[in-house]
C-alpha cells in the first residue's frame, strides 16, 4: 500500500497507532468503566462497518502500523468478524498488527476465526481471579466463562496479554497473585490505573490505587527488571524472573506518559478524539458521507492540527470526571 501524507500532529508526534470502537455496547457493566444502568448510542447514529474499514484503510495508508479494535465489547457487535478479516488483510502490506481489546465473555466462540484473520495478539481485560469478586466488579459477569475463552484463545495460537485496572480494596490486595497467575500460564500482565473518565455510580477517588506502591509491592515478591522493548502503546514494562512473561504499567497519572503519545481513537459513531482525556473532535461520519476519502484526510489533519500535548487528569474526592464521556465511547 502506498503511503500518503503522513500523520503528524502540531506537537511533531507521528500517529502510527489507531484504536477503533466497534460499538459502545457491552455484555458487562465494569463499576470503574460504566454506570450501571447505561443508556447506549442507537444503532442509527454508529459508523456502518463499511464505513469504519474504508476510514481505518485511510489511515493505514497514511502511516498507521497498528490497530486495535475495542469498545464497549467488540465482539458483540453483529458481523464484527467482517470488519476483523477486512482489516487483517492488510497485515504485511502497510499495517504491522491487528489486535483486539476484549472482555473474553465470546472468545471461545470466535479466537479460531480472530487467528484466521490475521490476529496474533489480544488484550482480555481481567479485573480478579476471584469469582465474587469478578462479579461484583463486573456486576455479572461469569469468570469461569471467561477463563475458558483465555484458554481458548491461547489453545487457537493467539497471544493474550491480561489488563487489570488496580482497585483500592478491590483487588489491590491480589494483584500479585494475579501476576503469579499470569506467569505460570505465560500471559502478559498489564496493571492500569483507574482514570477518570465517564460517569459511573460511584467515586473513583475510593478506588485509585497509583501504581507506585504497586511496582513496590510486586518488586517485594518477584525479581523485576526493565524492559525497553514497547508494544507502541503507554506501558512502561519489567521482566518477570527469568520467565518470557513482561509486567506493564499503564499509570495516567502517577507516570505521565503524553509525550511520546502516537496515538489516535476512532469511536463508533465515527468521531476521531486526538486524546483520551479532551473533548476535542472531528466528525469523520459526516465527513465519509459528505465528501468521500478526500473530506476524511482533510478532517484528520484539521483533528492532527488541534492535537492537545497532554492529558490533565486528576482523581480528588467529589471531583468530577474530566469528562462525561464514558470509555465504551471512546474506545477502551
Amino acid at each position: 500500500m502506498t503511503i500518503q501524507a503522513p500523520l503528524i500532529d502540531r506537537h511533531g508526534r507521528a500517529i502510527r497507532y489507531l484504536r477503533v470502537s466497534v460499538t459502545d455496547r457491552c455484555d458487562l457493566r465494569c463499576r470503574y468503566c460504566m454506570a450501571e444502568k447505561m443508556t447506549f448510542l442507537p444503532r442509527s447514529a454508529l459508523l456502518t462497518l463499511d464505513e469504519m474499514a474504508l476510514i481505518t484503510e485511510r489511515f493505514i495508508a497514511r502511516g498507521v502500523t497498528k490497530v486495535r479494535l475495542t469498545g464497549g465489547e467488540p465482539l458483540v457487535r453483529r458481523d464484527a468478524l467482517d470488519l476483523v478479516q477486512r482489516l487483517g488483510r492488510h497485515v504485511g502490506g502497510g499495517l504491522d498488527e491487528l489486535t483486539m481489546t476484549t472482555n473474553g465473555t465470546r472468545l471461545a466462540e470466535h479466537a479460531p476465526a480472530l487467528f484466521a484473520a490475521g490476529v496474533r495478539r489480544i488484550n482480555v481485560s481481567l479485573d480478579s481471579l476471584d469469582q465474587e469478586t469478578f462479579r461484583h466488579i463486573t456486576r455479572h459477569g461469569d469468570l469461569d466463562r471467561v477463563l475458558g475463552g483465555i484458554a481458548a484463545a491461547k489453545a487457537a495460537g493467539l497471544s493474550v496479554k491480561i489488563n487489570a485496572v488496580a482497585l483500592a480494596g478491590l483487588n489491590d490486595h491480589a494483584l500479585g497473585d494475579m501476576l503469579a497467575w499470569c506467569v505460570d500460564e505465560g500471559h502478559d500482565l498489564t496493571l492500569i490505573e483507574t482514570m477518570p473518565v465517564g460517569n459511573i455510580d460511584e467515586d473513583r477517588a475510593d478506588r485509585f490505587v497509583p501504581l507506585t506502591r504497586v511496582l513496590a509491592d510486586l518488586q517485594a515478591r518477584f525479581d523485576l527488571t526493565a524492559d525497553a522493548r514497547s508494544t507502541g502503546g503507554p506501558a512502561r514494562y519489567w521482566r518477570v524472573g527469568d520467565s518470557a512473561v513482561r509486567l506493564g504499567l499503564i499509570s495516567p497519572l502517577t507516570g505521565n506518559f503524553c509525550a511520546g503519545c502516537n496515538r489516535v481513537r476512532l469511536t463508533t459513531e465515527g468521531m476521531l478524539y486526538t486524546c483520551l482525556g479532551h473533548e476535542d473532535s472531528v466528525d469523520l461520519k459526516a465527513a465519509i458521507r459528505d465528501g468521500g476519502l478526500a473530506a476524511v484526510d482533510a478532517a484528520i489533519d484539521d483533528a492532527l492540527a488541534a492535537k492537545p500535548l497532554a492529558h490533565d487528569f486528576r482523581i480528588e474526592a467529589g471531583a468530577a470526571p474530566a469528562h462525561a464521556r464514558h470509555m465504551s465511547v471512546t474506545g477502551g
